[in-house]
């Protein structure tokens, strides 16, 4: 995966990709959700994401209050040690990651905390959720984190929806 030339191509495809996936919204939600699952499948068959990790390595997840229990649980600490060890409160007031890349991720892009992991990361990045034209913008975002969302988005302005 070579990731630099990923970043130069989603930088490139910006403006397009905002204005393709806005447009989005004004078609049949059902039609929209069919062709990114579709899509969601033929990419990730294609794409390895322990090649990647991107994700991992460049951005944070929302940790929920089941989350941090689960994971403090996991890790046999309690979870206020586990806020004030991994976390932070970010601007929205959600809790994120204290630093990039994940402290869970090793070095081959292995999760370490896979079976525990946040909701966040087991629904990452969301192309396979219902409703797709509610996250639009969140899906932009991700059209510069994973190389997938991208390849996906490229394939879908191919089609008519």
């Amino acid at each position: 995966m070579d990731l630099e030339r990923f970043r130069e191509r989603s930088k490139n495809k910006l403006a397009e990709n905002k204005k393709f996936l806005q447009s989005l919204k004004k078609k049949d939600a059902r039609l929209v959700d069919d062709a990114f699952h579709a899509a969601h499948e033929e990419v990730f068959e294609e794409i390895d994401c322990l090649q990647c990790a991107n994700c991992c390595k460049t951005t944070s997840p929302i940790f929920y209050q089941t989350d941090i229990e689960r994971l403090a649980k996991s890790m046999r600490m309690r979870p206020g040690d586990f806020i004030e060890t991994y976390l932070r409160v970010d601007e929205d007031n959600d809790y994120v990651l204290k630093a990039a890349p994940c402290p869970f991720l090793d070095s081959d892009n292995y999760c370490k905390v896979y079976d525990s992991r946040p909701k966040a990361c087991r629904e990452y990045p969301h192309t396979d959720r219902k409703k797709m034209v509610q996250i639009t913008e969140l899906t932009f975002k991700n059209t510069v984190v994973c190389p997938a969302v991208l390849e996906m988005v490229e394939r879908l302005k191919k089609i008519d929806l």
